[in-house]
């Protein structure tokens, strides 16, 4: 098993920053790749950005190059949102992919964009 918890959510103007951060304990060495989804109210939920245990990093269209995923450190992946737009409101989710592809999610973090 693994859980994931995400911090770093909030209310920000258009322009503005955030960095969302999710940590992972359990069975973290199972963990073949990392990222960040969100769902906006009345949408499905969208892949973000991935990085996998190689630190390939996939960044989806819409980010644009606005938004960037790192991993600090063993436990940590890191989601900086950068330029945001109000469309970009949405519940971010952190997940994870297992080796033998068993999926994870955290509980989600509200980042809310306003015009």
């Amino acid at each position: 098993q693994v859980q994931l918890v995400e911090s770093g959510g909030g209310l920000v103007q258009a322009g503005g920053s955030l960095k969302l951060s999710c940590t992972a304990s359990g069975r973290i060495d199972d963990i073949d790749t990392r990222g960040w989804y969100r769902q906006a109210p009345g949408k499905q939920r969208d892949l973000v950005a991935n990085i996998d245990n190689t630190g390939r990093t996939n960044c989806v269209h819409f980010a644009g190059g606005r938004f960037v995923i790192s991993r600090d450190n063993a436990n940590t992946v890191s989601l900086q949102l950068n330029s945001l737009e109000p469309e970009d409101t949405a519940v971010y989710y952190c997940h994870s992919i297992t080796k033998n592809f068993m999926n994870f999610w955290g509980q989600g973090t509200q980042v809310t964009v306003s015009s």
